[in-house]
This record gives C-alpha cells, sequence and structure tokens, in this order.
C-alpha cells in the first residue's frame, strides 16, 4: 500500500504533467521511486542565468509534506545560496520550526502546504535575486558584493555548459 508521501508525491507529479509551469520540468529519476525527481531549470530570463539548462535532484523524505526535500544540482552553478556540492539553500527548505542560528523566522522555514511547484518557483527567483546575507556558498557572495563581474564570469561559464551538455 502507498504511503500518503506517496500519493501526494503522485498528484504533485500528475498535475505538474497536466499543466506544466514556466521556466522548469519534472520527472521521477526512476519510474518506482515516487521519492526521487529529476528536475531542469530553464535559467530565467533576462537575469545572468539567461539560456542556461540547470539540473537538480529532489529527494522527498518518507514524511513529506511534514519536512522538506533536499534539492541539489547536478549541473555546475555559481551561486550564493547553493552550496559547492550542489545543494540549494534557501529557507523554505530548511526543517519547519525555528532557527537555531536565528537568521530566519519560522514562518519563512518549510510549511506542508509547499509543493514541489512552489519550491522550483523559489528557486526560479533565488537565480534571479542572490541572497548574499546569509549565503551557502561564501566564495560566490563575497564576489558578487566586491567583483561582480568575475562573478558574473562565472555564472556565463555555468550558462555555457550546460548549453554544451544538451
Amino acid at each position: 500500500m502507498a504511503s500518503q508521501a506517496a500519493l501526494l508525491l503522485q498528484k504533485q507529479l500528475k498535475d505538474l504533467n497536466r499543466h506544466p509551469v514556466d521556466g522548469f520540468s519534472a520527472g521521477l529519476v526512476d519510474e518506482n521511486n515516487v521519492f526521487e525527481w529529476s528536475i531542469t531549470i530553464i535559467g530565467p530570463p533576462e537575469t545572468l542565468f539567461d539560456g542556461g539548462f540547470f539540473n537538480a535532484t529532489m529527494i522527498f523524505p518518507p514524511d513529506y509534506p511534514n519536512n522538506p526535500p533536499e534539492v541539489k544540482f547536478t549541473t555546475e552553478i555559481w551561486h550564493p545560496n547553493v552550496y559547492s556540492d550542489g545543494r540549494v539553500c534557501i529557507s523554505i527548505l530548511h526543517p519547519p520550526g525555528d532557527d537555531p542560528n536565528f537568521y530566519e523566522l519560522a514562518s519563512e522555514r518549510w510549511t506542508p502546504v509547499h509543493t514541489v511547484e512552489s519550491i522550483m518557483l523559489s528557486i526560479i527567483s533565488m537565480l534571479s535575486s542572490p541572497n548574499d546575507e546569509s549565503p551557502a556558498n561564501v566564495d560566490a557572495a563575497k564576489e558578487w558584493r566586491d567583483n561582480r563581474d568575475e562573478f558574473v564570469k562565472k555564472v556565463k561559464r555555468c550558462v555555457r555548459r550546460s548549453q554544451e551538455m544538451l
């Protein structure tokens, strides 16, 4: 018998296939595992990431939607809110409740009302507007603030490489 989490994920995938959302596509890595998704994010127009095709995985916990999935880029990306190993760091992907570091409000963190669509739209927004106040990649954040030309060069290289992977 399928778990509540599996049923919810199957529904969300079916909804996304019926009503695609601009900016990303999603599917299962393995048709037998609804907890591991393959995502492609199209670089948002009129941003530094415009024209890029960035692949990622989204791994859901067994107690989804009570806890957030982990999203990890598998395509190289240079961004203040993406760890060097590709993991995405945005508030809505942080576990629910109070932040032990006091950087964000509980209301900014994960809540079960989030869906794959809301997560993806938040990541697309993150690409458009990096948050250098609490970075996952300190070097990218420093470059974003202090050496924008070098930051732009690195992002453009990532965009070019993502296009070559097609």
